[in-house]
């Protein structure tokens, strides 16, 4: 999926934190057409265009990465908002207009199927060695910078005690009222979760047994109020009291509770999926691709980050950097990593097509 996710309470917390750097310096600005600016010159070499999603989440980009980046480099760094569809298209037509990508390793996994991507040479980066950063954040064609996780939200004052797992979740009888969870609409459908409900290990979720997934599925389909289908749904579902349970992107509750409403969350079970670097095929700069991604994963830029967005820094070592307070938030925090698992994005690029065909089928019947 291709969108940033937030709350309210990130905008907020990356405004006050950007309100002091009021003026950009050598870093582009997004625009909303996916045109972009930028507010210095330099071409050539000294130029990077970077695609991301844009929002916040640029916003909190620029602080931590690109302006500190281009102050020590020199490299101005122009972003704009293309779908990876568009880039796509630009490489098949041998005009990539795009110098580096930030998405997600699914969407990349699926760049590498139409071979649109260049392979990561890994020698060139230098923050990579020995850092500790996961296998799976580092496939052949991306690297990993910052994650992300869908986890469980709920009202304190609807549930007599806390659900403490997606077994909880699904047991209407000990924690009655209704549920809310993600539609295949807008994201993959969480069939995880529902095999964590039936007793499935962490380390034993794929390949995902679908069959047994939609039959945990059915169980609590009659307490679901809403499969929603929209990122900011199940924050408003559950403000508003008309669910007493949802998944949730990791970020989307902090706003309720900062209202003072009665809303907790936890990572229990939480699904973490990997934004990554990607270099599209035939991309110009490549050289001052490799400088950004380098600079992106030192251990002090990765927590500068995680400061300002809530998304969990790849380098370990990062996190010594961090609070506990900003920690609590972050899926990769050491002790939020024990408790939920990485998505499988390789079996999820080889089955999304048909098991979304067979979530529609279930989700219809």
């Amino acid at each position: 999926m291709e969108d940033n996710r937030i709350g309210r309470r990130t905008v907020l917390r990356t405004a006050a934190a950007l309100a002091a750097a009021s003026a950009v310096t050598g870093c582009g600005t997004l625009m909303g057409n996916g045109e972009s600016r930028t507010s210095s010159g330099g071409g050539g070499k000294k130029r990077l265009v970077v695609s991301n999603s844009g929002g916040a989440y640029n916003d909190a980009l620029t602080k931590a990465i690109y302006e500190p980046f281009t102050k020590e480099t020199g490299i101005t760094v122009t972003t704009v908002n293309y779908q990876s569809a568009q880039i796509i298209a630009q490489v098949k037509q041998g005009r990539p207009q795009v110098d580096l990508m930030d998405n997600s390793l699914l969407i990349f996994q699926k760049m590498v199927r139409q071979e649109c991507l260049e392979a990561i040479d890994y020698d060139r980066l230098k923050s990579v060695k020995g850092a500790g950063i996961p296998e799976v954040q580092l496939p052949e064609h991306a690297v990993g910078k910052n994650v992300w996780a869908s986890v469980m939200a709920y009202r304190t004052d609807s549930l007599k005690r806390a659900p403490k797992s997606w077994a909880d979740f699904w047991n209407t009888d000990a924690f009655s009222g209704p549920r809310s969870l993600q539609s295949a609409e807008v994201d993959l459908p969480e069939l995880e979760f529902a095999l964590l409900a039936d007793g499935v290990p962490l380390d034993k979720l794929y390949p995902l047994d679908v069959d047994r997934a939609l039959k945990a599925m059915s169980r609590i389909r009659g307490d679901v109020k809403k499969f929603w289908n929209t990122g900011a749904l199940p924050a408003v579902l559950l403000g508003r009291k008309e669910v007493v349970a949802t998944s949730l992107w990791g970020g989307r509750a902090d706003e309720l509770i900062k209202q003072g409403m009665p809303v907790a969350y936890q990572m229990n079970g939480a699904r973490r999926m990997t934004n990554g670097w990607g270099i599209p095929k035939g991309a110009d700069n490549t050289d001052a691709a490799y400088k950004l991604i380098d600079f992106s994963l030192r251990p002090e830029v990765q927590a500068a980050f995680s400061k300002l967005f809530p998304h969990g820094p790849v380098v370990p070592g990062a996190t010594k950097l961090l609070s506990d307070d900003v920690l609590a938030t972050l899926p990769t925090s050491p002790k939020n990593l024990k408790t939920g698992f990485d998505a499988d994005v390789a079996w999820w690029d080889k089955n999304q097509e048909a098991v979304i065909k067979r979530w529609q089928e279930w989700a219809d019947a």
